[in-house]
């Protein structure tokens, strides 16, 4: 009789990247791709003066975020991104959560990105061609105040 590989340890195999949904606020979008999840912690170099080794000592310094690009399909009628973007207004914009979250094979989110007080500073459309035969996609950049990984 074959394995139908139900007896499987669920650690075995690593998550696949293509099953994933993003919250802005309370909505719900679709996208094809999004990337920029990433943070660094920016290296302080020090060295004392009267330090007896000739080389700098380094500290972990502040955090800084990636910017998230998020590229989606046009459709007519959808304005969501230039909506928001135009909503900033002399030093004044909607800053709202946005969560990213990887999901199972049942849907249920397995590894959740929340990003805090996200805005938009980029908008790209969609580059046309008179023989091509893609899907128009547009991207949006956005920019925020820090990261939150939740695992489990």
């Amino acid at each position: 009789m074959a394995d139908d590989g139900s007896a499987q340890s669920t650690a075995v195999w690593p998550l696949p990247k293509f099953h994933f949904e993003v919250k802005w606020d309370a909505n719900v979008m679709s996208f094809q791709e999004v990337s920029g999840l990433d943070v660094q912690s920016e290296e302080i170099k020090y060295r004392h003066g009267d330090s007896p080794v000739f080389s700098v000592i380094k500290m972990p310094g502040m955090k800084k975020y990636g910017n998230v690009t998020m590229k989606k399909g046009i459709f007519k009628g959808d304005n969501k991104f230039w909506d928001w973007l135009n909503e900033i207004k002399m030093n004044t914009i909607k800053r709202v959560p946005v969560t990213i979250s990887l999901l199972d094979e049942t849907g249920a989110p397995t590894m959740v990105w929340t990003l805090e007080n996200a805005w938009p500073t980029k908008i790209q459309g969609t580059d046309l061609k008179s023989e091509g035969n893609e899907v128009a996609v547009e991207s949006i950049e956005i920019v925020h105040e820090g990261l939150t990984i939740a695992n489990g």
